[in-house]
């Protein structure tokens, strides 16, 4: 196993690798306002539904991940009513591209990045929101300078969490956009196809250990902010 982890990256490993991160990136920044709201729509509102709508936001980490990918592709497929007015309105092809890849990653990341959020809304006295609020400022205005400042950290860290399940995500990503190398070839989609072909075991001995690495330095980064964002509220 040395001996395959001193072999330097071949241009097909680096190619996943910087394409993993493309699409991590892309899912983590576009899933996160929408995280943001959901997380505090959960915590903070009592409406009817609020259980079965909860049971959507977590769907995912329950559902195979084969079927969120034939859900997305019969959703967003170029010949799905929705993925062709897509295409015909703004030119934006989801089926078989890296931007569909993204799409995956981010909806499966999702739960995770609602939940840790959520923990932190829910962490945050309401009394400090109503204060402000008593003073004349507008709900958004409350969320921007009392509530956003104080769950800071846990919106980083469910940011992490989100990036990295998006940069491992293998399921829903294959069957959404296939195995494309250049285009939807990410990390796990590497290893796949690595271990496929005869002498491939180095490679993919190495796109192990490199994912092991980013998803526990997320990982630990995310418990370490989720703990200092514990002890911010407690301290209030």
């Amino acid at each position: 196993m040395t001996a395959f982890l001193d072999l330097p990256l071949s241009p097909a490993e680096w190619m996943a690798i910087r394409l993993s991160l493309k699409v991590a990136l892309w899912a983590t920044v576009l899933s996160l306002p929408l995280a943001v709201a959901m997380a505090w729509l959960l915590a903070r509102r009592e409406f009817w539904g609020k259980q079965l709508l909860n049971g959507l936001v977590h769907l995912p980490l329950i559902l195979p991940p084969v079927v969120t990918g034939y859900l997305l592709l019969l959703t967003f497929g170029r010949r799905a009513p929705l993925g062709e007015w897509l295409e015909q309105t703004f030119g934006l092809v989801l089926a078989f591209r890296w931007t569909g890849a993204a799409l995956a990653a981010g909806i499966m990341g999702f739960p995770l990045m609602v939940r840790a959020i959520r923990l932190a809304i829910e962490a945050v006295d309401p009394k400090l929101e109503q204060a402000a609020a008593t003073l004349g400022a507008s709900r958004i205005w409350v969320f921007a300078t009392v509530t956003l400042p104080l769950i800071l950290p846990g919106v980083i860290a469910g940011a992490l969490l989100g990036f990295a399940k998006a940069v491992g995500e293998f399921g829903a990503t294959i069957t959404f956009v296939s195995n494309i190398p250049g285009e939807t070839q990410t990390l796990p989609s590497a290893i796949y196809a690595f271990l496929q072909v005869p002498g491939g075991e180095a490679a993919a001995w190495r796109l192990v250990i490199l994912s092991i690495l980013i998803a526990m330095t997320a990982l630990l980064l995310s418990e370490a902010l989720a703990r200092r964002a514990a002890k911010r509220v407690s301290g209030r």
